[in-house]
């Protein structure tokens, strides 16, 4: 049996405690709050007593967890390296590069990736135009999904070159996703007609902006009515908490935003140059 845990890049306490509650039961989690979009990969990869990492946005809300473990279980058994949705599915509200699949939701085979995996630099160096077509033609082998993306887009996040090193040296599963009836949230599928869990974007936008609160608070009713669970109630003291850790978690942002920036500036300088 594989050593599955469950990892979540977190910025709000709130939604991460509610996500949280819906995780499958007895599994190890591990809540990663000042890793960088990219950095937070390299973690999972250096925990040697993991070996499938189920990686799970804090505004992701799991709706079947015996399909989720299901599923870690099959990524393991097929030698797949990564399970997730293609960065402009159908349910996707993004329109990017589709061999990408977004972080909301994966599962790593992380005993499987450390057999090739070096280190950060390897993935830096990893020249995805050199093999892009060939990448191509490999994804649309296997993909009957309608997709929007771009296949021309590689350093969109920080994380693309982690995904697009990823497919080119293993195997990637595509999962299913169709969009919500609230027109921006995401419903993911595991291909076998189970929902694994209900994605609602904007996470950032929580108690920022009323009607995302508003959009996102009815998405995480729902996901706790599908499981039969009633959703956990936070007090004044624990609302007070959860602010004071989000405006230091900004702080905190802000000068990580501000030491990325030669690094944005160089990506859009190479985009001038072409």
């Amino acid at each position: 049996m594989p050593r599955i845990k469950i990892y979540t890049r977190s910025f709000s306490p709130e939604l991460y405690r509610l996500s949280k509650a819906l995780y499958p039961k007895g599994v190890e989690s591990v809540r990663l709050t000042d890793r960088t979009a990219d950095g937070y990969f390299y973690a999972m990869l250096r925990d040697r007593d993991c070996d499938i990492a189920i990686n799970i946005d804090e505004d992701a809300y799991v709706t079947d967890p015996d399909a989720v473990m299901a599923l870690a279980q099959r990524v393991f058994d097929e030698g797949w390296a990564n399970a997730g949705t293609p960065d402009c599915g159908p349910g996707c509200p993004r329109s990017h590069n589709p061999i990408v699949t977004n972080p909301f939701f994966n599962i790593l085979n992380l005993k499987l990736i450390r057999e090739k995996y070096e280190g950060p630099g390897q993935i830096k160096a990893f020249d995805y135009n050199a093999v892009k077509e060939q990448m191509k033609e490999a994804f649309l082998g296997r993909v009957t999904e309608p997709l929007k993306g771009d296949f021309g887009i590689y350093d969109f996040e920080p994380y693309y070159s982690f995904y697009l090193w990823l497919a080119y040296n293993f195997k990637t599963h595509y999962l299913p996703s169709r969009r919500h009836k609230d027109g921006m949230s995401t419903i993911l599928s595991d291909g076998s007609n189970h929902d694994l869990c209900l994605h609602s974007w904007m996470a950032r936008k929580y108690k920022v902006q009323m009607d995302q609160t508003y959009r996102i608070n009815s998405l995480i009713n729902e996901a706790y009515g599908i499981r039969g669970i009633a959703r956990p109630r936070f007090s004044r003291w624990q609302q007070l908490g959860f602010a004071l850790e989000l405006a230091f978690s900004y702080i905190k942002k802000a000068f990580i935003r501000i030491s990325r920036w030669p690094g944005k500036l160089r990506r859009k300088l190479r985009h001038l140059k072409k």
